[in-house]
């Protein structure tokens, strides 16, 4: 086909690493099946990829182009996320009209640039949606969370108007009342205050990310579908629940396997991170006997303390157990990411220490025994989708959703607690890598995997579903 015929997609997710990585991988799925592609950074992600992998990192291809738009903050030239309320706060207010002049010029581009067709959006970006309606266009909004973090934010109105939230009082984040059963919506059991997107855990009642989330939440229905990068099998009562609040929902994940089909090394160069990764590791990696590496990683915005991450360092190395652990420059607040010298010396023979990898290599690698993780959504889907068991230590935002239903509905996780000891990080290692429940979590990984791969092979579920999504709402 032609590419002044095809359809043509503009896909825009939210700034931050764990968002491009997911749209990355669903723009490529698009291009993929015919769709001429343009994906849409901010100007500063746009700098970083190319300070990271060099200027061919944005050359794209002639059918998927990157472009940009300003994301409003000032300037800089930090390699770091940036803070992430003032990001939502920014795309809110600034960035509807730059959007709208990028689809112009889209537009009135080059012969062979066909014109817009339809608009992916993060769903955090839902300011996108009076674009689509200004230009006459199709959008689907991609949540890339588990379906039960999205079904949680759905209940941030009916929290505050129940008076469970905001809290009354900081003391209300370690007193117990965060263990509240909030029982009153289906596709749950038991579920508790704790286990909602953490955003709940506010005493200001104007908190920037409790009210984004809830203005973002609410657009949804605003678009013509949703799109969540899960699979029926793993999240059906929730699915079911979503169901009866939104008219249109296609599950596509999880995206990892999805994209395996791509054998096109051209698109699968085209790279999403925005740090420079580390290959070394996958060497290293090689020399390690099967399942005998705990791989750590706590995500692309998680920070620490320096004592958190001494606490970490000191229970890895005291599980005897060998590890990659990534350390990110900006991991810990306000500081360096310093671990102890006597930490480094004693772990030599049996550590990686690098600041990023190729994370989906990493996890799919024989040698890979678990993963200390902070649950983050991408995370937690390449984990199942390699079958490989977790240790949570989630951060903020819908970690600690996805931490409950690793740990308490898939038997795939353990929790290890906020106030991090290295005892406690010494003996979930252990229990990970050689205990009984550690050996179930293992069995219970591989038959997670199994359904994971149904669900994306051919006639699975969702696989059957980008299909319908393409058909039924983008190429309408």
């Amino acid at each position: 086909m032609g590419s002044i015929y095809k359809p043509h997609a503009v896909c825009i997710p939210f700034p931050s690493q764990g968002h491009i990585n997911a749209m990355v991988k669903l723009a490529k799925l698009l291009h993929h099946k015919g769709f001429h592609v343009t994906f849409v950074n901010t100007e500063y992600n746009h700098r970083r990829l190319i300070k990271s992998h060099g200027p061919s990192a944005v050359d794209g291809l002639p059918d998927f182009r990157f472009a940009t738009i300003p994301d409003g903050l000032p300037l800089s030239d930090a390699n770091a996320t940036q803070d992430v309320p003032s990001l939502c706060e920014s795309t809110t207010k600034t960035c509807l009209e730059p959007f709208c002049e990028l689809l112009s010029k889209l537009n009135s581009s080059a012969v062979e640039v066909p014109p817009v067709s339809c608009i992916v959006s993060d769903g955090v970006m839902s300011f996108t949606v009076k674009a689509a309606e200004r230009f006459g266009l199709p959008e689907v909004v991609f949540w890339p969370l588990s379906a039960g973090a999205v079904l949680g934010l759905t209940q941030y109105r009916h929290l505050m108007e129940k008076g469970y939230i905001p809290l009354q009082d900081v003391k209300q984040v370690t007193n117990g009342y965060l263990e509240t059963i909030i029982d009153w919506f289906p596709g749950t059991k038991d579920f508790r205050l704790r286990d909602f997107p953490s955003f709940v855990r506010t005493t200001d009642s104007k908190d920037v990310m409790l009210n984004f989330a809830i203005q973002e939440i609410e657009a949804i229905p605003k678009a013509k579908a949703l799109i969540l990068n899960t699979f029926d099998a793993l999240e059906q009562d929730v699915l079911d629940a979503l169901c009866a609040m939104f008219s249109r929902i296609y599950t596509i994940g999880p995206l990892p396997l999805m994209i395996n089909d791509i054998h096109d090394d051209n698109l699968n160069n085209i790279s999403s991170s925005l740090w420079e990764e580390d290959s070394e590791c996958i060497k290293w990696l090689n020399t390690k006997e099967p399942k005998s590496v705990v791989y750590v990683n706590f995500g692309s915005v998680t920070v620490v303390t320096s004592q958190q991450l001494t606490e970490f360092a000191w229970g890895l190395a005291n599980s005897k157990k060998s590890f990659l652990w990534i350390i990110r420059p900006d991991i810990v607040v306000g500081d360096s990411a310093m671990v102890p010298p006597e930490f480094v010396e004693e772990t030599k023979d049996r550590s990686k220490l690098t600041s990023w990898c190729p994370q989906e290599q990493v996890l799919s690698h024989p040698s890979i025994g678990g993963f200390l993780t902070h649950s983050g959504w991408n995370s937690t889907m390449e984990s199942i989708a390699s079958g490989v068991p977790m240790i949570s230590w989630p951060f903020f935002a819908d970690q600690q959703t996805n931490c409950r239903y690793s740990c308490v509905e898939w038997e795939i996780g353990m929790e290890i607690d906020n106030n991090v000891k290295r005892d406690a990080v010494e003996l979930m290692v252990k229990e990970l890598m050689e205990g009984e429940k550690g050996k179930n979590m293992k069995e219970k990984a591989k038959e997670w995997k199994r359904k994971a791969q149904e669900a994306t092979g051919p006639g699975g579920s969702s696989y059957l579903n980008l299909d319908k999504m393409i058909n039924e709402v983008l190429l309408k």
